[in-house]
């Protein structure tokens, strides 16, 4: 699914113009966005929480020259647990 596609979706199920829903989306993405930069936490209760995660740094090998060792220096990612009610409609299709 597409972001457009995702728009749409919410458009319909929110009786909200198609403009309105991009703005609803984009201001979505935006607060998520912010909170993981300034390191917070974001808990939906039963669909999931996400929160960043420190991966340190690490030795790896380039694929191209499999012989070649390359430093991958620490970084901050991004980091999504699904909550207990998105991991049941998943399963139960």
């Amino acid at each position: 699914m597409t972001k457009q596609e995702f728009v749409d979706a919410v458009a319909s199920k929110s009786n909200l113009s198609r403009r309105d829903a991009s703005a609803a989306v984009d201001a979505f993405l935006d607060c998520v966005t912010d909170a993981l930069k300034s390191r917070d936490t974001i808990t939906f209760t039963g669909f999931g929480k996400f929160s960043t995660a420190d991966r340190a740094a690490r030795e790896g090998v380039n694929p191209r020259s499999p012989g070649e060792k390359v430093h991958i220096p620490a970084a901050t990612v991004p980091k999504f647990s699904a909550g207990s009610q998105l991991k049941a409609a998943v399963k139960g299709g």
